[in-house]
């Protein structure tokens, strides 16, 4: 079988990875929808917070340190390994494509592009993450952080003293890196929030 686990970093509802063999990058059209049966079926596994697709890993978090993790890697296990059973590739890692250099970007954008996709955006990767590329303005680099780095207790430390500190040293027009969240993570966030709330109830 080629599901591979590895423990990932300093967040404790993050489970171990689901790294995928490499020649399962390819995707296809026709995996779009079996993707989102897969989702579904990690989602019905009592526990699980997120999911996220890398290129060659899934990130499972689990909602709380009181869901046990032997559970969710079972039935997580049993559900990706069904789905390769079918024989559809699987369709892994979103297009960012604001986070892609355009013809549009001017020199310090690019730069800022360049040094994200060939030093930053792998290292993340590898602990179930990935940074987006979301602005840069008046001397702010603006991300958005994902995957395993959603939350993560280590995503501000991150943030700064790692993400940051290349950005300055490679490029002195930045000054600052901030992390931005989007429209849907505020609404996502309020849902999920009135979602637990009725169950406490």
């Amino acid at each position: 079988m080629f599901l591979r686990f590895k423990v990932s970093s300093e967040d404790p509802k993050l489970v171990p990875l689901f790294e995928l063999d490499p020649d399962l990058q390819k995707s296809s059209a026709s995996a779009l929808d079996r993707k989102h049966t897969l989702l579904k079926e990690l989602f019905e596994i009592e526990g699980v917070k997120s999911v996220f697709f890398g290129p060659d890993f899934i990130t499972v978090t689990k909602t709380d340190e009181d869901v046990a993790w032997t559970d969710i890697k079972r039935h997580a296990s049993e559900a990706i390994a069904n789905f390769f059973e079918s024989g559809d590739p699987i369709t892994v890692g979103a297009v960012h494509h604001e986070s892609s250099i355009s013809e549009d970007d001017d020199e310090i954008v690019s730069m800022i592009k360049e040094l994200l996709d060939t030093r930053i955006r792998p290292t993340v990767q590898e602990d179930g993450g990935d940074v987006i590329f979301k602005g840069f303005e008046d001397g702010t680099v603006k991300l958005k952080l994902v995957g395993s780095c959603t939350g993560c207790p280590s995503s501000t430390v991150t943030l700064k003293n790692g993400i940051q500190n290349m950005m300055q040293f490679y490029i002195p027009e930045v000054e600052n890196v901030e992390q931005v969240e989007d429209e849907v993570d505020e609404i996502n966030a309020k849902v999920f929030s009135e979602l637990e709330r009725k169950l406490q109830e």
